[in-house]
Order: structure tokens, then sequence, then C-alpha cells
């Protein structure tokens, strides 16, 4: 009887050196995130139960109120709760669904409710959009088309219009200008910012 011959095992990939920054980047991007923990459905005989995906639940929905600008659990529920009834696919309620959405709100790393209520927001017509954007993807008739095409429109305007909205609510609305002071000499030489003209003091902003 022969020997098997041994088998030499795989070489581990080496990632180049391009791969490693990038993972290194990644992994310096998930130490700064705040920890937070995802959704879980489960089935029971009165139907869906929604619960935080943690070992300890009362530990995993602290984390999550912290990550969604809270310390409210009524208002964490109440928030997941919405976002479960719009995740909803025939009545039963889509676990990655859910935690896309969530996953965008905590994304967004909301400092408050008004904030995380925006984000929810945001998530949702996200959501509305790509489905608009499939839609009008597959019509079949110039009806389809248009009525398709005119929703589209209108959440990717919505959508654009949120996130302008959170910018303003971030910095309370205020607005930098900068004015630059444009002066033209003799040789018809247009110069911005400071322009000097000689000696002495005589100097223009």
């Amino acid at each position: 009887m022969k020997n098997a011959e041994a088998k030499v095992p795989a070489k581990p990939y080496e990632p180049t050196s391009q791969e490693r920054d990038a993972l290194e980047a990644q992994f310096d991007r998930r130490r700064k995130r705040k920890p937070a923990p995802s959704m879980r459905v489960s089935m029971t005989t009165d139907g869906a139960r929604v619960s935080v995906d943690h070992v300890n639940e009362a530990v995993g929905n602290t984390l999550l109120m912290e990550s969604l600008g809270t310390a409210d659990l009524d208002f964490l529920n109440g928030v997941l709760g919405q976002l479960a009834n719009v995740g909803s696919r025939g009545g039963d309620v889509d676990e990655r669904g859910l935690n896309f959405m969530l996953a965008v709100v905590k994304g967004i790393e909301p400092r408050d409710q008004l904030e995380t209520m925006l984000a929810a927001q945001m998530a949702v017509i996200h959501n509305a959009t790509m489905t608009f954007a499939r839609r009008l993807n597959h019509v079949k008739t110039i009806p389809q088309q248009d009525s398709a095409e005119r929703a589209l429109n209108k959440l990717a305007r919505t959508f654009a219009a949120q996130l302008e909205a959170l910018k303003k609510y971030r910095t309370g609305g205020e607005q930098k200008v900068i004015v630059q002071h444009v002066s033209v000499n003799d040789n018809a030489q247009a110069i911005v910012g400071n322009v000097s003209t000689g000696g002495g003091d005589d100097e223009k902003n």
C-alpha cells in the first residue's frame, strides 16, 4: 500500500502594501466608531419579536441609545419600531433591511434626538429612492416610466434637502462669507486680495 502523499498546506495570502494600508485605515475607522449592536428578529407565538443582538439586553440598549444620541429608552424603542415597520415585507419584519437602515442612522452619528429622527427619515427616503430606481430600470410602458421617474426625482431632491437641513442644524444656521477685494492696475491686470501700490503706507486691501 503506497503512502499517501503529504499535502503541502497552502501559503497564507499576503496583502500588498496598498491593501495593508487600506486594512489599517479600516481597523482605525472601526476603533473610532461607537460600539452599537444590531437588531435580531425572532418569531414567537405572538408574532415577530425585535430585540437587541447582545448577550446583555440592558447593555445593548444602552449602547444603542448612546449611538443614537439619546438617554430615553422610550425614544429608542419608538425609533426601532418605526424602522421595523418601514422595513416590513408582507407583514414580516425584514431583519437585514432593519439593520441596514439602523446602520445608516448610526453612521450619521446623531448627537441628539432631533438628529436621530432626521437620520431615520434619511434612511427611509434612501430606501424608497432605491426602490423607484429599480422600478425605473424595469418599466415596460411609458406611463410606468413617467411615474417612476417623477417619484425618483422627488425622493432624490428630498434626500438632498434633508442632508442640507442636517448640515444647517449642526452648524446652527451660520454661514461664513469671505469677501475679497479686486483691484485693477494700470496694466489692466486684476489682483485679488491685498494690493500694494508702492512704498510708504499707501496700501489697499
